[in-house]
């Protein structure tokens, strides 16, 4: 096989394994600054989530932290797939989750069902990667108590889950812009 034939997910794993080796390798203080990197970046998006989230009066502002830290990743780039991903799982399992509390009233069999269909429809439309997170919000959507209409519980954590998104979007790009002028400044002569 030559590396034309290889997916574009092979490639991905490639590049990705290639990456956490390389990280590996660094030297103590080199981990030391990446790990504080991505922990500012990741507290900072959660924090900015939360304290949205709470000016917002969302019902659990909570779920905004968690999805920022939850697709915080080293790269901009990496970030914006998870995002997405998250978002497309939100969608996916709190339609689920909304259908499942509507339909199931309660009953284990009608949440099994709720958190496979959203797990088979985020594959059948060609966005596995998203699965699991949509099985996750629908698990949320039918386990975790909610206060007034089930179609406002689906609504919020929809909207919990792309505030923390788009906050961790936003700390990303901005770290990236501060880590690309670093960067720069260190190349530079003098």
């Amino acid at each position: 096989m030559t590396p034309s034939d290889d997916s574009p997910r092979d490639t991905r794993t490639r590049a990705t394994d290639a990456l956490f080796a390389f990280l590996k390798t660094l030297p103590l203080g080199d981990r030391l600054i990446e790990g504080g990197f991505m922990a500012v970046q990741a507290v900072a998006g959660a924090s900015l989530a939360f304290a949205i989230g709470r000016a917002l009066h969302t019902e659990q502002a909570f779920w905004a932290a968690i999805t920022a830290i939850a697709v915080s990743q080293h790269s901009y780039i990496d970030t914006r797939k998870l995002s997405r991903d998250q978002f497309i799982g939100a969608m996916v399992g709190g339609l689920c989750g909304l259908v499942g509390m509507l339909a199931g009233r309660g009953h284990f069999a009608a949440y099994a069902a709720t958190v496979a269909s959203a797990i088979l429809i985020c594959w059948i439309v060609n966005v596995g990667s998203a699965a699991r997170l949509g099985g996750i919000t629908a698990t949320i959507m039918l386990l975790v108590p909610g206060i007034g209409p089930v179609w406002d519980k689906a609504f919020l954590r929809l909207a919990e889950v792309t505030l923390g998104t788009v906050c961790a979007l936003l700390v990303a790009r901005l770290m990236a812009s501060i880590e690309q002028r670093a960067f720069s400044k260190r190349k530079q002569p003098g």
